[in-house]
């Protein structure tokens, strides 16, 4: 699956990056004991840690906060899907358990402050682009809602604009049966490339030691890629 980052992006974030993976075999399961009790406990860390009002003292919520004004995206009305994810749970809220893939994918995401995406590679078709988003690019997105993508960071394949930092769509969904996933971890420009690749590393070692499978490709995708 062969992925760029439109050159208008890299106008506006000349180091901005991506992080892909593609696992096959995948077996995906209701999450076991341990994941949700190391889940758990992390989660109980951050709330005796931070408060919501606090939360920009995370490294990576304050820098995607930057980089959306960068890129013209209000970031108090469109927050980075991880940033909401923080805020949520924070606030007390219980974790919404899904499934093995998409659990580890949201615990990767709270643990690194960054936004993550996991899709079923089945439902993708030709390639794959990081842009902004046009006026006529809507879709059904997991939080139930229609969403209109217009001047937002997407991510899009020939069927149309699938996902984003700040919330996926219906349509590329992980569900069960699903065993070919595609994960893209979207990266702030103040981390290094090192930073980025250890990253990249620690991410397939955890999905695939919790959802089984083999990690086909993991790579970052830069400017210069």
């Amino acid at each position: 699956m062969k992925v760029t980052i439109s050159p208008e992006v890299l106008d506006k974030l000349p180091d901005f990056s991506l992080g892909v993976i593609h696992y096959s075999d995948i077996a995906l399961t209701e999450s076991p004991k341990m994941l949700r009790g190391r889940i758990n406990l992390f989660v109980e860390s951050l709330r005796i840690e931070y408060e919501p009002s606090k939360l920009t003292e995370i490294e990576g919520v304050r820098e995607w906060r930057t980089a959306f004004k960068r890129l013209g995206i209000d970031p108090s009305r469109y927050r980075p899907s991880s940033e909401a994810l923080l805020r949520r749970l924070i606030q007390g809220n219980p974790v919404h358990w899904v499934n093995s893939a998409v659990d580890v994918n949201n615990f990767l995401s709270i643990h690194n402050a960054l936004p993550y995406g996991i899709y079923d590679l089945s439902k993708l078709s030709g390639q794959v682009v990081c842009r902004l988003g046009t006026e006529t690019d809507t879709y059904e997105a997991l939080n139930g809602r229609e969403v209109q993508m217009q001047g937002k960071l997407l991510l899009s394949d020939d069927e149309g604009a699938f996902g984003s930092p700040i919330v996926d769509s219906v349509r590329t969904s992980v569900m069960d049966g699903a065993s070919q996933l595609f994960q893209v971890i979207f990266f702030h420009p103040a981390l290094s490339v090192k930073q980025q690749d250890d990253i990249i590393g620690s991410t397939a070692r955890m999905f695939t030691e919790i959802n089984g499978g083999e990690v086909v490709f993991a790579d970052a995708v830069r400017a210069n890629s």
